[in-house]
Formats: C-alpha cells, sequence, structure tokens
C-alpha cells in the first residue's frame, strides 16, 4: 500500500513498509525509510508510486482557486466533500490529493482547522489578500525596471530623489532601498561607487555635507520665522574706542578690546565679549535654537551658523556702533602685572573691524624687532602694548619658550571648486595677542563664578585628556587653574550659558542654573556631543581638500617627519598617516613619501616610501586657544582610511 501524506508543510508518496496505530514506516519514492506519524497519512492509493505526485501535481495545476472557493460556502468542510463539488463525483485519489494541493497551495483561500478539513478565506479577507499580492507584484515590477535601469547606466528619477537617504540612512523597507540594493549586488560595487557610476554624486563636499546634515540637522540649516531679538537699550555707554581683530569673512564678532591710560600711570585693558543673552529671553524660541544647534559649524568653503543671520547682526560687534558688551576691565601695571579687575555690562563703541589679512603685513614679527615697532598704523600703540602684555601673560601661564619649534595653523579657501590650503605661523603676535587675552577672560570669569557659587560650563584638563565639567577644575594644558569658555557667545552655546550666568552674578540676580541643576548638565552633554561631531566633519571635509590638493596641483611626492612606528606628518598639510614597513627612524626623520593612489570617494590615499632625507626634533602638541575653524590633524592609514 502506498501513502501520500504531509511532512513539514509539503506533500510526499511513500511505500508503507510497517504499520501501527500512531506511526508507519514507509520507504519514500527516493529510497530512504522514513518514520511518518499516522495522523500526517491524507490518502491511501495502490497505484503505481512514482507517477502519483505528477499526476497530481498536473491535475492541481488546473483546477480553478476562485471557483473552488466559490462552491466552499462559509462552513468547514473536509477535502473529500469540496473535490465532490468540485469534480461531480467522489474524487479518486489523485483527484482528492489534486484539491489537498489546490487548497494548501492556496492559503488566503482556504484556512486549516484540522486534519484534511479546511474554511475559505472570508470575501473582505480574500480581496484584502490578493490586493496586497498584487501590490507586490507591482512593487516588484517597479523595482526590477529601476534596477533594469541602474545596471544599464540610468539613474531612475526616484532613486536619485533618495539617493542621498540611500547612501546615509537608509531604510530598507522601501522599494527605493530594495532596488538600490539589488543593483549594488548585480554590478558587484558598494552603494556609494554605484551612485558615483551613475551620476548621483555631484561632488564629494556635497556627498559627506548631506549625511552630516541628515545626522544634525534633520529639519535643514535654515532657522524659519524668528521673532526680532530685543537688545537692552538702557546700558551705559562705556568711554572707550575698541577694535576687533579677526579674519575678513568672520561676521559673528564675539571680542572687541581697548587700552585706556590710567592718571597712576597703569593702564586699563578692556575686553568687550558681545552680548546676546541681553535680547534673548529665558525659555524663549530663539534660545531653544540655540540649545538645538549648541554651536557654529565650519568647513571649507562654508558654515552653519548657531544663530541666523539677522540676530547675529543685532548684536555682532559691528564698526561704528555702540554694541552691548559683557566687558572685563583689567588694570595692568608698567610690568604688565594685573592688580584689579571689574566686570561691567555697557554698550561698547567699535571704533573698528580689523582684518588678519591687512593687520598682518605691518604688525608681524619683523615690524616688531624694528625701532620704533615698524611703521605707523591705526591702534598702532594699542596693539604693540597688547602684544607685550600677551607675551607677559604666556611667561606667567609658564607657555613661553622662545626656542620651540616653529609650528603651524592651516587656513583653507575654496575658489571656483579649487582649494587654497595657506599655513599661519602658530603664535603670531596678532593671534598671541587675541588667544592671551581670551584666556584671560576665561580663566578670570570661571574663578568669579566659582568664588560666587555659581556654576558655569568648563574646559579642564588633567592627566592629558581635556573635558568639559562644571566645576573649576585646572586646565594644565593651558597652565590656568580653571577655564570657562565665555567669550563665543555668538557661535559657541557653552559661551552663552556661561555669559548668562555672568549676567547674573555681576547683577546680583538669581542664576538660570543653579548647583546641581539637570538641565545645566544635559546642556554640558549635548553640547560636548555637538561640538566634537562638528570638529569631526570639519576635519572629513579638510582631509578632502587635502586630497584635492594632491590632485589640483600635480603632487606625486611629499616630504613627511616620523613620529613613531609607522606614523608620519605630512608637511605642508594637516595630515599625519601610517605607512607599513618603514626602516629603523628617529622622531623627527624627514622622509619622502610617493603618492601610489588617490581615491577622492573614499577618502583613501596610499603612500608608497622612497626614502629618508634628514633630521629635525618634532615638538609636543598640546591644546592652545585657537580661533572657531581651526584646523585639527586628521590622522589616517597608509591607505588613508579615516581615523579621525
Amino acid at each position: 500500500m502506498n501513502i501520500f501524506y504531509e511532512e513539514s508543510g509539503a506533500f510526499k508518496v511513500g511505500t508503507v513498509v510497517t504499520k501501527n496505530d500512531a506511526s508507519l514506516q514507509v520507504d519514500t519514492q527516493h529510497g530512504k525509510r522514513a518514520k511518518i506519524k499516522a495522523a500526517n497519512v491524507m490518502i491511501e492509493f495502490t497505484s503505481p508510486l512514482a507517477d502519483f505526485l505528477p499526476a497530481a501535481e498536473a491535475l492541481a495545476a488546473d483546477i480553478d482557486v476562485d471557483f473552488l472557493w466559490e462552491v466552499c460556502g462559509e462552513d468547514e468542510f473536509d477535502f473529500d466533500s469540496i473535490g465532490a463539488e468540485y469534480f461531480g463525483h467522489k474524487p479518486n485519489a489523485i483527484e482528492g490529493a489534486a484539491i489537498l494541493l489546490t487548497i494548501f497551495g492556496a492559503p488566503m483561500y482556504f484556512y486549516k482547522k484540522g486534519k484534511g478539513r479546511f474554511k475559505a478565506a472570508p470575501e473582505e479577507s480574500l480581496k484584502a489578500a490578493l490586493a496586497g499580492i498584487e501590490k507586490k507584484k507591482r512593487e516588484q515590477e517597479q523595482i526590477d525596471a529601476w534596477v533594469a535601469d541602474m545596471v544599464a547606466g540610468t539613474l531612475p528619477d526616484a532613486i536619485k530623489s533618495q539617493l542621498m537617504l540611500l547612501l546615509h540612512r537608509p531604510d530598507k523597507q522601501t522599494l527605493e532601498f530594495k532596488a538600490f540594493d539589488a543593483a549594488c549586488q548585480k554590478k558587484a560595487l558598494s552603494p556609494l561607487k554605484l551612485a558615483a557610476q551613475l551620476g548621483g554624486i555631484p561632488s564629494v563636499p556635497d556627498y559627506l555635507l548631506a549625511g552630516f546634515l541628515m545626522e544634525h540637522f534633520p529639519k535643514g540649516r535654515g532657522f524659519g520665522q524668528l521673532p526680532a531679538p530685543t537688545p537692552e537699550n538702557d546700558l551705559p555707554t562705556a568711554d572707550v574706542a575698541a577694535f576687533s581683530i579677526d579674519d575678513a569673512a568672520t561676521t559673528e564678532i564675539d571680542d572687541a578690546l581697548s587700552v585706556t591710560d590710567l592718571p597712576n600711570g597703569n593702564k586699563r585693558v578692556g575686553i568687550h565679549i558681545a552680548a546676546p543673552t541681553l535680547g534673548i529671553a529665558v525659555g524663549s524660541e530663539i534660545e531653544r535654537v540655540v540649545f538645538q544647534r549648541l554651536s557654529t559649524v565650519y568647513f571649507p568653503g562654508d558654515k552653519i551658523t548657531m544663530l541666523p543671520d539677522e540676530l547675529v547682526q543685532a548684536f555682532t560687534l559691528q564698526e561704528g556702533l555702540d554694541c552691548p558688551a559683557l566687558s572685563l576691565y583689567v588694570e595692568v601695571t608698567p610690568e604688565f602685572e594685573p592688580v584689579s579687575y571689574e566686570n561691567r555690562i555697557e554698550k561698547v563703541r567699535i571704533a573698528a573691524n580689523l582684518r588678519h589679512d591687512q593687520l598682518e603685513q605691518v604688525f608681524n614679527e619683523q615690524t616688531l624687532a624694528e625701532p620704533g615697532f615698524g611703521p605707523d598704523y591705526p591702534f598702532k600703540n594699542e596693539l604693540v602694548w597688547l602684544w607685550q602684555f600677551a607675551v607677559a601673560r604666556e611667561k606667567f601661564r609658564g607657555k613661553y619658550d622662545p626656542t620651540r619649534p616653529v609650528q603651524s595653523d592651516y587656513n583653507f579657501a575654496i575658489e571656483d571648486g579649487k582649494v587654497l590650503i595657506t599655513t599661519r605661523k602658530r603664535g603670531a603676535p596678532m593671534d598671541k595677542l587675541v588667544s592671551e587675552l581670551m584666556i584671560l577672560a576665561n580663566s578670570e570669569w570661571g574663578r568669579m563664578l566659582a568664588e560666587a557659587g555659581i556654576p558655569a560650563l568648563y574646559r579642564a584638563q588633567t592627566m592629558g585628556k581635556v573635558r568639559m565639567t562644571t566645576k573649576a577644575e585646572p586646565h594644565v594644558g593651558l597652565g590656568v587653574a580653571q577655564y570657562a569658555w565665555s567669550t563665543s557667545p555668538l557661535r559657541r552655546a557653552a559661551d552663552f550659558v556661561n555669559q548668562r550666568q555672568l549676567t547674573a552674578m555681576i547683577r546680583g540676580e538669581k542664576p538660570q542654573f543653579e548647583q546641581g541643576d539637570a538641565m545645566l548638565f544635559a546642556v554640558l552633554r549635548d553640547f560636548d556631543a555637538a561640538y566634537s561631531a562638528y570638529l569631526g566633519f570639519q576635519d572629513k571635509l579638510e582631509y578632502f581638500w587635502c586630497l584635492r590638493w594632491f590632485t589640483q596641483e600635480g603632487v606625486s611626492e611629499i616630504t613627511a617627519n616620523f613620529i613613531k612606528e609607522d606614523l608620519l606628518r605630512l608637511n605642508g598639510l594637516p595630515m599625519r598617516v601610517r605607512v607599513p614597513g618603514l626602516p629603523t627612524l628617529a622622531s623627527g626623520d624627514t622622509v619622502r613619501l610617493g603618492v601610489v593612489r588617490i581615491d577622492e570617494l573614499e577618502l583613501t590615499i596610499e603612500f608608497r616610501f622612497l626614502g629618508v632625507e634628514g633630521h629635525q626634533d618634532l615638538a609636543q602638541e598640546s591644546e592652545d586657544e585657537v580661533g572657531a575653524g581651526g584646523t585639527v590633524e586628521v590622522e589616517v592609514s597608509a591607505e588613508g582610511a579615516l581615523a579621525g
């Protein structure tokens, strides 16, 4: 005797060897011995084993499923009874098997209720199921069409409109992802390479920026409609003529300086900081923007400001205007010793916005070494004296070292798609002047807040690690007892918060954030994370433009200084690379590298060691106060895989 039985959702046939009440031993049509539960046996038959299943499958293929469903009615049925209804007679073994194959193959039409028993699906349920199948069919046809287009070299509009999402934040449930993924597999390309091959990436910076905006500015880089700020107008006006020192492209002018001669022979240095907190109310919509954006984002060729331009213009220290400011006045002796500090909330007349490119021509190390400190220029006396004061402050912090090897900062400018990478000597007079006075202000304001028992956001460095904290702790790298960022409130939320706290301290008011305030810790956490991410994005864009510089300038060889192991620092670029297989070298040895391969899209570069040129000592670097947009070196492997 032969049987037709169900096993693991499939139907099979076999010849019975032994049989008992609960199970059977059968030889399958492929010659294997199997134990079958008696409950799984659906039909017994005596016709040839090999012919049975093909005959049943052929008959099942001709059965009209829709008609079979129509004759079932609403009650439960067994396959024999429905077979009789369909065929008009009691079905034989092959017909019964064909009915079972048909029912099991159409689960949306028939629900299984027990051994050999079923129930027809309700009409509405069946319609929904069939519509779902038809939808999936149409979707697969659409996917197949898109895949065919991409394999042929055409990027469909639907894929193009979603391409940045597919590359940076793919939703694997969408048709566009399924099609793009299938095309990648057929072309044996990574998603990024396929997108580039199909012309979907206009430029690498655009691609990188799109990913950054999705992650950190999901609502876009615009601000929408914000209420106009209302700066305080009843502030006293300072009797000083202040000036700022910034890059030509700077619009968020946070700080300005003034120098006043006092009757006792001392000088009073004014450090004047833009005061947006005087026009942005606590809990206001604009303040929420500050705590959402947390910092201005700088990257080559562009920036994303923390505050909208119209609000920046209301508080920036613009030449010719009386601007709201938080001022720290420091009385300094002729020996450059600070003897007193005074805080004021006031309006300050900004006499000039001095710009780096013009000022550095007349105010530099060479002119300062000349008799009379070089040629005359606006604010010469103030600048020379402030530079001397800055040198004294650097010595006070224990950071003055005239023998220290020259270090450089790097500036990136993008003009008509070309990159211009220029170097600036770190510690140039005007840079040292500004940085030392900002360090002084940030350190002293941090001290004052701590002594007043008012929490703030501090930068601390111990054991070589820089971190954010709400307590006044030493910053070893800067050589100060505490350091609270307070001098860039138009560009950093930490400075904005600290200015709020300082204003409350000066006016004797309750501070916005008190000791143990959970909101202050949340701002610290969010700011620290965002600031690191923004710097990381800046590094990545600068790294790309370094790669572009190699190709643009036709550079096939470059020198580098050995740091340790296989780590080298390229000369003339803010890049460190790892080149395996270097010979034994001493720290500072200069080596020649040949460029083997550059892939701007994958942000990779491969170098070949060519030889050793010479030796020079490398200085150990520590964190210094630099202006917004300062460059951080990016470490890459020999193949250029981005690490930072």
